[in-house]
This record gives structure tokens, sequence and C-alpha cells, in this order.
């Protein structure tokens, strides 16, 4: 019975360290920007997608890898050069509106691209699982679990210890502010939106090993990190990686205990209690309205 939890455990872990990836996408375009990117679960599929492709050209996984994400990174500029940027005076539902848009779009080109099949990328290390107290865990876990927490601790490091980092916070904070004291807010966006992509890159490549991937697999991953966001409060980098932890051990636990075909309709029940309780979320800001 213990063996049987910890594999739900250990399978919720692995699944929210990649949704608590997606959600710190949407938390840094939120805050640079206040838009939701519902196009963020495209920069995952695409990390995954492009990783196939490159590996089939005769390319060695750590370069497919690498370029893949930075293909998703590419990808994040020009939606906010070419979608975002000339709108900036649109309102923020027209915004959110552009990013659905640009969501279908990406996914109509993967579609003709690559095909509507399923594709597999291999394990980043060995294939033999690791057996843990009765319960078997996939060694690609691992490394979910390993390059999440160094992602984690290197955007800490970077909106505390870089200029561009402290800008982009400026920005999210006050945005007169900012372009009073030179803070040119239009790239630091632009930045916001790499990074974001960045982050989708990874996840979709980390996570390709265990899910497979396809045209399509950034709906539901793009909307459950969106969900994680939500949970943990949108805008809160803290809350995202708990929101995320959260709900995948939810959904684990609720698969394992209930059935697999209650997952999505209990992390979808998840935000909706949490908002109720909580409508900023488990770690958003207070709004105080001066009169």
């Amino acid at each position: 019975m213990f063996s049987e939890f910890l594999q739900f455990l250990f399978t919720g872990v692995t699944i929210g360290a990649t949704y608590a990836l997606i959600a710190l996408g949407f938390t840094l375009i939120y805050n640079a920007s206040h838009v939701i990117n519902f196009a963020q679960g495209e920069f995952l599929m695409i990390g995954g997608m492009a990783t196939v492709s490159f590996m089939a050209l005769g390319l060695p996984m750590p370069l497919a890898i690498t370029l893949a994400v930075l293909l998703s990174g590419l990808m994040g500029v020009l939606l906010q050069r070419f979608a975002i940027a000339p709108a900036k005076k649109a309102d923020v539902v027209t915004l959110i509106i552009i990013t659905i848009g640009a969501s279908i779009f990406i996914r109509g080109l993967a579609q003709l691209l690559w095909g509507k099949q399923y594709h597999v990328v291999p394990n980043f290390s060995s294939d033999e699982p690791i057996r843990i107290l009765g319960a078997v865990m996939n060694t690609q876990s691992l490394w979910v679990l390993g390059i999440g927490t160094v992602v984690v601790v290197a955007l800490v490091l970077f909106f505390t210890r870089t200029m561009i980092g402290k800008a982009i916070l400026a920005t999210s904070m006050n945005k007169q502010a900012s372009r009073l004291v030179g803070i040119k807010t239009q790239f630091v966006l632009m930045l916001a939106f790499l990074v974001s992509a960045l982050l989708g890159g990874i996840a979709g490549v980390v996570v390709a090993p265990i899910t497979f991937t396809s045209y399509d697999i950034g709906i539901m991953l793009g909307l459950k990190g969106f969900v994680a966001a939500a949970i943990g409060g949108l805008g809160s980098g803290v809350g995202a990686v708990v929101g995320g932890l959260c709900l995948g051990i939810v959904e684990a636990m609720a698969a394992g205990y209930l059935s697999s075909d209650y997952k999505d309709a209990v992390a979808f029940s998840m935000i909706l209690l949490v908002l109720f309780f909580m409508p900023r979320g488990l770690f958003g800001a207070k709004v105080v309205e001066r009169v």
C-alpha cells in the first residue's frame, strides 16, 4: 500500500515539476505586461517536436536539445515582435485573444510540418528504472526534477543579481516609472517572452521522453500550466512552483486512487476551489486601493 502511494507521489512530483516550469512562463509574461499568454503550451510543443526533427537529421541529442530550446525562444520573440508589439495600445483582453490566435496558428503550422503522429524522444540516460521501497521511478523523472530545480535557481539569480532581471521586475511593478528612469519597456517585454518561451521549450524537451510528443500536446499541458499559475497566484514565482507541484500530486493521486478518467476534471476543479476561497491564489499579492 505504501509502495503504491509512493509510486503515485513520484509520478505527481515529476509531472508537477513540468507544470511548474510552464506556470513560471505564464508568470513572467503576466508580470511584465499583465497579459496571459495562451501560446505558452505551443513553446513546449516546439521544444519536444524540434528535438525529434533535429535528432532525425543526425545531430547528437545535446545539440538537438539546445537548438530546439533556442527555436522555442525565437518563436517567443517573434510572437512578441509581430503580434503583441503592434497591438501595444490595445487592452489586455485583446492581447489575450491575440495569444490564443497565435497558439492556433502555431499549432496549425506544426501539424503541417510534423503531422499528427506521436513521436518518441529517448531518455536522457539509462532506460533502466530506479526502484525505491517497492515503487518504480523512470530515470527521466530525475532529469525533470533536476533541470527544474536548476532553472528555478537560475531564475532567482537572474532576477536578483542582474540588471536585466531587475529591469523586468521594475517594469512589472510600474511601467510608467520604469520608462521615466530610462528602461525600454518594449525591449523588457520582448525579453520576458524570450525567457518564457525558453522555459516552455525546456519543459517540452525534458517531459517528451515520458509523455511522448505531438503537434497538439501543448493544448492540455499549457492549460494545466495556467491552472498551476492561477492556483499559486498569478505573478508569484513561488506560487507557480508550489501550484505546479500541488496540481501534479493531486492529479496523480486522483488518477491512481479514483480513475484516470477523472484526472483532468480534478485539475480544473482545484482552480475553482482555490479561487473560490482565495481569489488571488495561494501566494497572490493583496491589492490596496486608495480613495
